[in-house]
């Protein structure tokens, strides 16, 4: 059985940061790319970054680009997401998912998803 589990997110100050955590189990992790997506309410689900299977290549929305850093640990199955200069519409529902390809998940081609963790940023 397949779980992404994410963690990391809470209430945080406009410019702050945090850093989210997606631990994978039930599948080969590194045979995996990766990605994070967020959902604001009444929003739709958005493509926030993605990393391929080993690490060698990330893509990034252009809302958090020069901001947020995505990465991976396949020793320990998990994959990050390190959010800096954060702002009040960063507000969302945060979702890891799996992927075929770093460029498929960014067209949300994806495979399974974590049931989220909430980022709220206040002024």
């Amino acid at each position: 059985q397949v779980q992404l589990i994410e963690s990391g997110g809470g209430l945080v100050q406009a410019g702050g940061s945090l850093r989210l955590s997606c631990a994978a189990s039930g599948l080969p992790f590194s045979g995996y790319a990766m990605a994070w997506f967020r959902q604001a309410p009444g929003k739709e689900r958005e493509f926030i970054s993605s990393i391929t299977r080993v690490g060698g290549a990330t893509y990034y929305a252009d809302s958090v680009k020069g901001r947020f850093t995505i990465s991976r640990d396949n020793a320990k199955n998990t994959v990050y997401l390190q959010m800096n200069s954060l702002k009040l519409e960063d507000s969302a529902v945060y979702y890891c998912a799996t992927g075929t390809t770093a460029l498929g998940l960014r067209r949300r081609e994806s495979e399974h998803w974590g049931q989220g963790t909430q980022v709220t940023v206040s002024s």
